[in-house]
């Protein structure tokens, strides 16, 4: 590096500092030109679901272009006997500025976008600018000599501060290749239609945690990391699952339970303790339960297996309603049962197979009782407003046709009354 600042200084003060700011403009200038063309026509003509992948092929596309251009130039002013101190620094800029942009994108591809996420991308292009003025200011080698000489004893073995940092790079590197490798996979099994939805499900699952899971023992075994060392954290690993881990480990065989016997599915209408609501979510630990009125409940599989759950949409989806009513003694009877089941009939979500029914279902102290039996083919959207309409409906249709609804009235019937008190006694 200071061989090259020496150059660098030595071409301020010749025509070849003018060349390679040619070259570097124009190297910039036309990877900005392959940009816009493919931002312009490539992702106006892609399908929807391939926009992710080439926004992630634009962000890298700028600099790996500009990368290739200024190297081309480089070699042209080489062979025309020319230094190429300031296209080397720029290049070095270049890559740090596609490393920047590939780790962002992978990080946003495989996790949903939170504060902890910004705060990792932030962590990265810090740490990747850091690294890049120590190396261009010639420390980053002597850095790492001190890290190796930085040891310590591990049990039997003997480890460097710099062994462990490459081992966390590898393995933070590898597990990111790959989430992202399962994100693309499981994308393309969860639109797999002709598989049932559970078996997609689990199958996403146990594909990420064996990827995750031969990312990281690969990624240690190529910086040469002893893995049996790992040995000592399965042995503590199991003694914490053994002691305090033991509702975590049942809520994520719990989850798998579920998912493999298929008694809960995505979009089930199902009765959990006191909570009525649609399946919106079955992770690994955990279920999500989405009730009618917007608000969401995360119940752990565990309680799953170890209570009863009604699942309204297990064989079937639609749910039958219940209307009850009275009518007057007075009234025609038969009427007001033919007006209710139009009512129910008219109304656009209950079903027409099979029909609504009205029965008889007693005779009351203040009037007949009555009940309308329907079925509705979508339980999830609630039934509350439902009733409300038909409700409605059936009281403006009596109101038409002479039927009265009972109120409670008595009778107060005196059978004998006192003497009247004289005046003055």
């Amino acid at each position: 590096m200071q061989a090259l600042w020496a150059e660098l200084a030595e071409d301020f003060h010749t025509a070849a500092i003018y060349w390679q700011l040619l070259v570097v403009v124009a190297g910039l200038a036309t990877a900005w030109a392959i940009n816009k063309m493919i931002r312009r026509k490539v992702m106006s003509r892609a399908p929807e679901s391939w926009h992710l992948g080439i926004g992630g092929a634009e962000r890298i596309l700028f600099p790996l272009t500009s990368l290739v251009f200024t190297w081309m130039g480089s070699l042209l002013l080489r062979n025309a006997g020319m230094h190429t101190s300031l296209i080397s620094l720029v290049s070095t800029l270049l890559v740090a500025m596609a490393i920047i942009r590939l780790a962002v994108y992978a990080l946003r591809y495989v996790f949903a976008p939170s504060t902890w996420l910004k705060t990792t991308e932030n962590a990265i292009v810090s740490t990747v600018w850091v690294l890049v003025a120590l190396y261009l200011i010639g420390l980053l080698p002597e850095m790492v000599r001190l890290l190796d000489e930085l040891r310590f004893s591990f049990g039997k073995h003997e480890l460097s501060l710099w062994l462990i940092l490459q081992a966390t790079f590898m393995v933070v590197v590898t597990i990111v290749i790959a989430l992202s490798a399962s994100r693309f996979l499981e994308n393309k099994l969860m639109r797999a239609e002709q598989v049932d939805m559970n078996l997609r499900v689990v199958l996403s699952k146990l594909l990420r945690i064996l990827l995750t899971l031969i990312a990281v023992l690969t990624a240690l075994s190529a910086i040469g990391f002893d893995i049996t060392l790992l040995s000592v954290f399965g042995g503590a690993l199991g003694v914490g699952l053994g002691f305090g881990l033991q509702k975590i480990a049942s809520n994520y065989v719990s989850g798998f339970i579920i998912l493999l016997d298929e008694s809960v599915h995505l979009n089930d209408v199902v009765t959990i303790d006191t909570h009525y609501g649609v399946v919106d979510q079955i992770r690994s630990r955990y279920l999500v339960l989405r009730k009618l009125d917007g608000t969401e409940v995360v119940i752990p599989n565990e309680s799953l297996i170890s209570q009863p759950v009604i699942n309204h949409s297990f064989t079937d989806r639609k749910a039958r309603v219940n209307l009850p009513l009275q009518v007057s003694y007075e009234g025609d009877l038969e009427q007001a049962m033919a007006l209710m089941r139009q009512a129910a009939v008219d109304h656009p979500r209950v079903m027409k197979d099979p029909s609504p029914d009205v029965q008889l279902t007693g005779f009351g102290e203040n009037g007949i009782d009555l009940q309308v039996t329907f079925w509705i083919p979508d339980p999830e959207e609630g039934s509350a407003g439902l009733k409300s309409e038909l409700y409605l409906a059936i009281w403006r249709t009596f109101q038409r046709h002479g039927v009265s609804i009972p109120y409670p009235q008595r009778d107060i019937r005196i059978i004998s009354a006192p003497p009247p008190v004289a005046a003055g006694k």
